[in-house]
């Protein structure tokens, strides 16, 4: 159980003062449902008000705070903004602008002849001062003077509040034993933990406060890894043996490259170990990725135990199966799959093969764990598109079977070694850094999107040759409605030229609508598919050889790659167009360049790392994986590898999680929510 010491922190976000139901949703929209989440929530800035006696125009472009009094009101309709003409104490006159509503709301914020503590962000428009959407305060209440924090919000919060609510959960936090070795905390001069935290809400600017909070959740993070590889370890499996009567018989079709010949030989002498393998493969597009999965499996059924292949979704567990049933044809083996899709005399037939042992290998999604999901003798499981799948999902798969079951990950995402460490420190890794023969580069070219008709010409040309293609949307911003309405304008632009050979896919979609989508394309009964940067990972639609990003300078090198890997899957030459804005930055332009230089995704991925700054890690807010509140890629680069050494040395000198350091790194898994290694504290 949780120690006691953290519960206020972990109590509903409903625990602080004046948050109720309405102030509830919009809290949960951000994420923040409980105390703790307020407390790590933390400013993307800050704003100076200067108070002020008088309006002067000399102050347009600063916050000011400064008492007015509303004298009239203005709208000339119901979709216009709402203009307050407000009076200082010297008469001088100011705007006050509202967007949105019908005024009403207005009249009871501002009431006319009465003053307000007005803030904001004062402007000049044409020959008179205005402010946007100021804030406004009654006169027997303290207005905002000073720097205010800025944080990320929703309808109905303000910074403000917001701050409010973050000296709430702040004073809920106990101060806590210190975890980090006293020589490095020394070294670096950081604060302890909880005063970081207040440093931080203060001042968005303090390094050293946020240098301190991210080195406590990378050291978290490295230390839970070391306890799952430490228990992966301990336990006992069983040695898989293959004879190679099933492999020596595989019709392959090219001779395995160097690197999935070192993956086979590295697998192999995982599965020969009694303790359960614990590996992760990494392969970019193409490299041969369930080749390598298909020998792991062999080598299992060989020893006399039953294989299961784990993909994400349905369509790819579709795929894989057509996939391993045609390279695994002719040996005399039973392979099966199983879906959410599958019910009935399918279903139990199945269940009932895996539980007497003649099926050997299942195919499938989430549904090959359920707890009706038996197996006669599970010996290996094989995980598709690992970066879907969190350290504690990972455990969870190794329990069923008689023994733990020897695991292979697999991600066709190039990880940078920094974020490996960070994401699979507890496993093993395999790289394939190597294309099987007859597999051609695929061709990037960088355009304007001032050529747009001309592609659209193109586009035309390839459909009446026969080829397929996928056309995605830009990202307007960090929001999927935005994404959606652009797809959806595109789609209908597209239609209008080529008609129903155009088909749509996004987000919002329900898993079955996408999979139609996706088989309608895959079966060439559409030739465009229009798509959010939501389009599976891993389909394979072979004939699809051209596709379109829009907007390409907003995205990340690895999202870049990501996408441009729906192509290229083929013999046939395929085709990446990247649109691109009429002015790009520094950044921008090397990312373009460098994806028209190399379809390498390793060397990508290490310097989408280095470009991104404090972006978005690789796009793991969209995978399953464990995120960052507080390291920043520059910050995980720096203090990464420090917070791996430290947590060694909590584990081979300072006596472990038994020490005094070590209780209070105990409380650092629970406080950072590492529940690998809160499972394991449970169980150890």
């Amino acid at each position: 159980m949780r120690p006691q010491l953290l519960n206020p922190l972990f109590a509903e976000v409903t625990a602080l003062k004046g948050i109720g139901p309405g102030l509830a949703k919009p809290m949960d929209k951000l994420g923040l449902r409980r105390v703790v989440d307020v407390a790590f929530h933390l400013p993307s800035g800050y704003i100076d008000r200067e108070p002020r006696d008088e309006l002067f125009a000399g102050d347009a472009g600063r916050i000011i705070s400064i008492t007015l009094t509303p004298t009239t009101y203005k709208q000339a309709g119901p979709r216009s903004p709402v203009r307050v003409a407000a009076m200082d104490g010297h008469g001088n006159i100011v705007t006050l602008v509202f967007f949105g509503g019908n005024g009403g709301w207005v009249k009871k914020l501002l009431p006319l002849n009465q003053p307000r503590k007005v803030s904001g962000k004062l402007e000049t428009y044409g020959q008179e001062l205005q402010i946007v959407h100021p804030e406004t305060t009654p006169l027997d209440e303290p207005a905002p003077v000073g720097r205010e924090a800025i944080y990320p919000l929703s309808d109905g919060l303000t910074s403000r509040r917001m701050g409010q609510l973050a000296a709430q959960a702040i004073e809920r936090a106990p101060e806590l034993s210190e975890w980090i070795e006293p020589g490095l905390k020394a070294k670096h001069d950081w604060p302890d933990w909880r005063d970081a935290l207040v440093r931080i809400h203060a001042d968005p600017t303090d390094t050293v406060a946020r240098a301190r909070l991210a080195y406590d959740e990378l050291f978290a993070n490295q230390l839970a890894l070391m306890l799952v590889r430490a228990d992966n370890r301990a336990r006992r499996g069983r040695s898989l043996k293959g004879d190679g009567r099933l492999r020596s018989k595989l019709q392959l079709p090219y001779t395995p490259t160097g690197a999935q010949a070192r993956s086979i030989a590295e697998i192999e002498g995982d599965l020969i170990q009694s303790q359960p393998m614990l590996r992760l493969l990494q392969g970019d597009v193409g490299s041969g990725k369930t080749l390598v999965a298909a020998m792991a499996l062999l080598c299992a059924v060989e020893a006399g135990a039953q294989g299961a292949f784990l993909a994400p979704t349905e369509i790819l567990a579709r795929q894989h199966f057509d996939t391993l049933s045609r390279l695994l044809s002719g040996l005399p083996l039973n392979l099966a799959i199983l879906t959410g899709r599958d019910k009935g005399r399918a279903r139990e037939a199945t269940l009932m093969g895996l539980a007497d042992g003649s099926i050997d290998l299942l195919i499938g999604t989430h549904a090959i764990f359920q707890e009706a999901v038996n197996y006669r003798d599970l010996g290996l499981v094989v995980v598709d598109e690992q970066h879907r799948f969190g350290v504690a999902q990972r455990m969870l798969l190794q329990e069923k079977g008689q023994h733990p079951p020897h695991l292979l990950a697999m991600t066709a995402t190039p990880i940078p070694r920094t974020l490996t460490l960070a994401q699979y420190g507890e496993m093993d890794v395999s790289r394939l850094d190597e294309m099987p023969p007859g597999r051609h580069p695929i061709e990037t070219r960088v355009m304007s999107e001032d050529r747009l008709a001309e592609i659209v010409e193109g586009l035309g040309r390839h459909l009446e040759g026969g080829g397929q293609a996928y056309w995605v949307c830009p990202l307007v911003e960090e929001s999927e409605k935005s994404d959606l309405a652009a797809a959806e304008m595109r789609a209908e632009s597209l239609r209008s030229r080529f008609g129903d050979k155009v088909a749509l896919i996004h987000g919002r979609m329900k898993g079955a609508e996408k999979d139609a989508v996706m088989q309608a394309f895959s079966a060439a009964h559409t030739g465009v598919l229009v798509a959010t940067t939501v389009i599976e990972v891993g389909v394979d639609v072979p004939n699809a050889t051209l596709i379109v990003i829009e907007h390409a300078d907003r995205f990340g090198l690895a999202q870049l790659h990501q996408l441009r890997g729906r192509v290229g899957r083929g013999s046939g030459k395929s085709i990446c167009l990247l649109l691109r804005g009429s002015s790009l930055g520094e950044t921008s332009r090397a990312r373009l360049a460098l994806m028209r230089e190399t379809n390498d995704g390793f060397r990508i991925a290490e310097e989408d790392l280095r470009l991104r700054g404090a972006g978005e890690l690789l796009g793991t807010r969209q995978s399953g994986e464990a995120t960052f509140r507080f390291a920043t890629p520059e910050m995980l680069m720096e203090l990464l590898p420090v917070a791996n050494d430290d947590a060694r040395l909590l584990i081979d000198r300072d006596g472990g999680l038994h020490g005094i350091r070590g209780e209070a790194a105990r409380l650092a898994l629970y406080l950072f929510e590492r529940d690998a290694g809160v499972a394991l504290l449970r169980s150890g």
